[in-house]
């Protein structure tokens, strides 16, 4: 039997004066470190909309992003554990449904998604994810006036398995990768007839999806406009602490496979290359759940590898330099744009500057190879002075370009267009 969680009271009577009512699917609960979802549904509620959360939650981990969430919207939370996941991915792999659109696959939460878009009176439905697109289509099929859905699908997730097959060291995610890899491009490229709008971090994504629409033959349909991804400037602001010498930073949830590979990258090759020059230099690892492979190195003095922190900002107001070296990835990194604003000097791959305007030498250095991450990491370890000068071009970047109130604007005008689209 399938229990549905009821929708709140509030969600289905409230109506704003001149906003919208969104239903906001997620394949898992928003939150400050799910950075995107939670900072757009936080801008929409102060923007005068009034959003309704259905979303999968894995744990009692998940209970203070619930809190907070509660705070600005209706939640209606679906308990959707490690089985449940298991059970998708067994029911999808003979057919040719990506197992990243399976990952949420629950009963219940298309259920409750459902009984949502039924009751609601909701004006759009924002998906959250490839993860959560399934889910909200499998809810609206068989309504018989669904609202329109827009599918935030915030990374080319085709993109980003083709850089983990051809660049991650770790054997399993490039397994995962290249199992995942064909279907997942087929309904990539199938996106502009599976929903009313589909929304993307940054422009190479965006390439991605219109060229595989392209390769398959599909029609042009739904309109993808890029919303990037922004910044908290008021939560993450330079700080008066003076910075550790030659100390370097690279953050991020380590269990993420890009994280790992770009962790043990700076590890095994870079750090080394400045430990020649810069004996006394130090490395800190700050993630959550660290792999094995990455907590060994927490053996040599000058590692540290922190685990979960729940405020990433001391260590980013501390550290010499930041890195973002990482070997393969898609999108916008927010490890990034928090550095920056907080006036941190960083050091980021080529790759992950694409979606930037940001300009190299001036508001941050970028690297190709071990060497030139070598480099630049001592040239700004050496020179203080230069360092602060870039963090403060860093900062002023990042308030110019990466504001959420902007994006949520850009996302207002999706949902507009969406509605006239569908109720044309």
């Amino acid at each position: 039997m399938i229990v549905v969680p009821a929708i709140p009271d509030r969600a289905r009577a409230r109506r704003p004066e001149h906003g919208l009512r969104v239903l906001f699917v997620a394949p898992y609960a928003p939150s400050p470190i799910r950075v995107r979802p939670f900072q757009l549904l936080r801008h929409l509620v102060g923007r005068g909309h009034v959003v309704t959360l259905v979303c999968a939650v894995s744990g009692p981990a998940d209970q203070d992003a619930l809190e907070a969430l509660r705070e600005l919207c209706a939640v209606v939370a679906v308990p959707h554990g490690r089985g449940a996941t298991l059970r998708a991915y067994l029911k999808a792999l003979p057919g040719s449904l990506p197992l990243q659109a399976a990952h949420c696959l629950n009963p219940a939460l298309v259920a409750a998604v459902r009984e949502a878009m039924a009751s609601g009176g909701f004006d759009v439905v924002h998906i959250e994810h490839l993860r959560g697109a399934e889910v909200a289509r499998a809810a609206a099929a068989g309504l018989p006036a669904a609202p329109p859905l827009v599918l935030d699908a915030v990374d080319s997730i085709s993109l980003l398995f083709e850089r983990t097959v051809r660049q991650s060291p770790v054997l399993a995610a490039r397994a995962m990768a290249l199992l995942d890899l064909a279907r997942t491009r087929r309904y990539e490229a199938a996106y502009g007839r599976r929903f009313a709008h589909v929304v993307i971090t940054s422009p190479e994504d965006r390439w991605a999806l219109r060229t595989l629409r392209a390769a398959f033959g599909e029609p042009s349909g739904a309109p993808i406009t890029v919303v990037p991804n922004g910044v908290d400037c008021a939560y993450f602001q330079p700080s008066q602490t003076a910075r550790d010498p030659a100390t370097v930073l690279f953050s991020g949830k380590m269990s993420y496979h890009a994280n790992e590979a770009a962790a043990l990258f700076l590890l095994e090759e870079i750090m080394p290359l400045v430990w020649r020059r810069r004996p006394t230099a130090r490395v800190v690892i700050a993630g959550a759940q660290p792999g094995a492979r990455v907590r060994a190195y927490a053996r040599d003095p000058r590692v540290a590898v922190t685990g979960y922190v729940p405020d990433l900002r001391p260590y980013l107001a501390r550290a010499s330099v930041a890195v973002a070296p990482l070997r393969y990835g898609v999108g916008v990194q927010n490890k990034v744009l928090e550095a920056m604003a907080m006036g941190a000097p960083v050091v980021a791959a080529r790759q992950a500057t694409l979606a930037l305007n940001a300009r190299p030498g001036v508001e941050l250095q970028v690297a190709d190879d071990a060497r030139s991450y070598a480099d630049r990491i001592v040239e700004l370890i050496d020179d203080p002075t230069r360092g602060a000068i870039q963090g403060q071009a860093g900062r002023a970047y990042v308030e110019r370009h990466h504001n959420w109130d902007g994006s949520a604007g850009i996302l207002e005008h999706v949902y507009e267009v969406a509605r006239r689209t569908v109720g044309a």
